[in-house]
């Protein structure tokens, strides 16, 4: 199996100070082939790939628990903009289907209870090594 094929994945990226953070995600083929997510704009992982754009990606639950017996596998992670973020968005909805619009819904909500305004949302491609 590979690694688009996975429901979850662990995206490691890498903070200014030099730490990790790992964050679960959806991840996606597309229909030419790219892989990878879709994401706030502004969400940490964003502005650390902007600093560091080599991340590794790794099999894992909804909470980020890596699976047993995998291993990471490294990635140049390049976050996409626009009209270039649609395949990814398509291929996110045909993949987790109904799941899509529940996730969406629990973010307008949070928007409003916390009275912040949508973020745009852009993709991340990941150019597996």
């Amino acid at each position: 199996m590979g690694i688009a094929e996975e429901k979850y994945v662990a995206v490691t990226t890498t903070k200014r100070s030099g730490d990790t953070v790992s964050t679960p995600v959806w991840i996606v083929e597309t229909t030419d082939g790219r892989t990878g997510f879709v994401t706030d704009a502004d969400s940490g992982k964003v502005k650390r790939i902007g600093n560091f754009p080599d991340v590794t990606v790794q099999p894992c639950d909804s909470r980020g628990r890596v699976r047993a017996g995998t291993e990471p596998v490294a990635a140049r992670a390049t976050v996409v903009r626009g009209d270039d973020v649609a395949p990814f968005a398509e291929a996110l909805r045909a993949k987790y289907g109904l799941m899509v619009p529940l996730i969406e819904l629990g973010y307008k909500v949070r928007n409003l209870v916390k009275r912040r305004p949508a973020s745009d949302e852009v993709a991340v491609e990941l150019q597996l090594h």
